[in-house]
């Protein structure tokens, strides 16, 4: 409350200020007529002064002060003229209204552009610590679907509804059915009943046990997200940790985890994230359009000047990197693998990138047997990414896995 009240005093200050000098601006400005005029009544004066001393004779002086006379009418008229341009042409409270509600209305909507009205100016370290405790207090997956309004039913054909119907029945007769779980968690979510399709995705992946998969996580945290309209819910960001943990590489995982710091006050998190799946495409991904259509606004959020890449540019190797490496010889492959990691060394050293990066060039040079070099890349991808705990943990699983730590 306090800045919109410094804030409107300014306003009106600058605002009272302008309005004064348009108002007033004229009003002791004199038409050069009027100048005119003042001097040759001190003419007049002088001729008639001369006329009494006898420095002028009679006749001379006549002849004087009818010429005087007559250039004082003339400047009269002048002034008579030039005050009535005055007047009809005098818009100054007009033109001060108007600067006034421009001024006023123009500021505060700049402001509800780019400012951020009730969030104050904080240092880097608080905004990071708010971020974090938005994180923490963030609603929960119960209470984002009890928030979200009903759908309209998704059209589809009679016939296709009653077989989910029936399917709904047997399956609440055999609920270890793992193939029947399966299809009526996708038969569900067809029907836009992402609620039930994500308990029933639960459910599959339970009776999995150990034998779920990367993309069974990863579809489940889907419909959870889209349970909850879009909202990135703690329950789901679990979800999306174990679906990363066992697969870095989950593009769906991956959008959604950035979605997930861009709503909890880290947009730097969600663009940097965001940025490296554009990079890897392909154009036809689900999330590249998604991602496309957030990135200008991201990038504002963050103070970042973004240049956006060509999507599937590409950070790895290409497919015919790949073929071409298969027909290699061993020897021929390594020299490969080590050109490509010192290549993404130099990267990460002068762009930066995403914490999957770093932990790919960690696990490579573990493997290369460059353990030291591995260590230091460690220890300076901690430095980067120490704000951020799951980049940490996965940092911390690479460093493991390649006997760092």
């Amino acid at each position: 409350m306090l800045f919109w009240i410094i804030t409107g005093c300014l306003t009106l200050l600058v605002v009272a200020t302008l309005i004064r000098a348009l108002v007033r601006g004229g009003q002791d400005a004199r038409p050069a007529a009027a100048y005119d005029l003042d001097v040759y009544r001190d003419q007049l004066k002088e001729v008639e002064r001369d006329l009494e001393r006898g420095v002028i004779t009679p006749a001379d002086g006549e002849r004087a002060l009818t010429e005087v006379s007559r250039r004082i009418l003339a400047a009269d008229a002048a002034l008579q003229r030039a005050n009535d341009r005055t007047t009809r042409g005098r818009s100054g409270p007009i033109i001060a209204a108007l600067t006034a509600v421009a001024l006023i209305g123009g500021t505060f909507a700049i402001y509800l552009q780019l400012g951020a009205p009730g969030y104050g100016d904080l240092a880097l370290a608080d905004r990071i610590e708010a971020a974090q405790i938005l994180r923490a207090e963030r609603p929960s997956q119960d209470t984002a679907e009890a928030s979200v309004p009903p759908s309209p039913p998704v059209d589809a054909a009679p016939d296709y509804v009653a077989l989910v119907e029936r399917l709904r029945e047997a399956v609440a007769t055999r609920p270890d059915d793992l193939q029947g779980l399966t299809l009526l968690s996708q038969s569900e979510a067809r029907l836009g009943n992402y609620a039930a399709a994500h308990a029933a995705k639960a459910r599959v992946i339970e009776l999995k046990g150990g034998a779920a998969t990367a993309q069974d996580f990863s579809e489940y945290a889907d419909l959870m997200i889209l349970a909850a309209g879009g909202y990135v819910s703690p329950q789901a960001e679990q979800v999306l940790e174990r679906t990363l943990a066992m697969d870095p590489r989950d593009g769906a995982a991956r959008y959604y985890y950035g979605l997930m710091m861009a709503q909890t006050g880290r947009p730097d998190t969600a663009l940097r994230l965001w940025d490296q799946l554009l990079r890897e495409g392909p154009e036809d991904a689900p999330w590249i359009a998604p991602i496309d259509a957030q990135m200008d606004d991201m990038a504002m959020r963050a103070g970042v000047d973004y240049a956006r890449p060509s999507i599937g540019a590409g950070r790895g190797p290409t497919q015919d990197q790949i073929d071409a490496a298969s027909e290699m010889s061993p020897a021929e492959q390594m020299e490969m693998i080590q050109g490509m990691v010192a290549g993404l060394s130099d990267r990460l050293a002068t762009e930066g990138g995403p914490v999957e990066d770093w932990a790919q060039l960690i696990s490579a040079l573990g493997v290369l047997g460059e353990r030291d070099q591995a260590k230091a890349i460690f220890e300076n991808a901690m430095e980067v990414f120490g704000d951020d705990l799951t980049a940490v943990d996965i940092l911390n699983r690479t460093a493991d896995r390649v006997g760092l730590q």
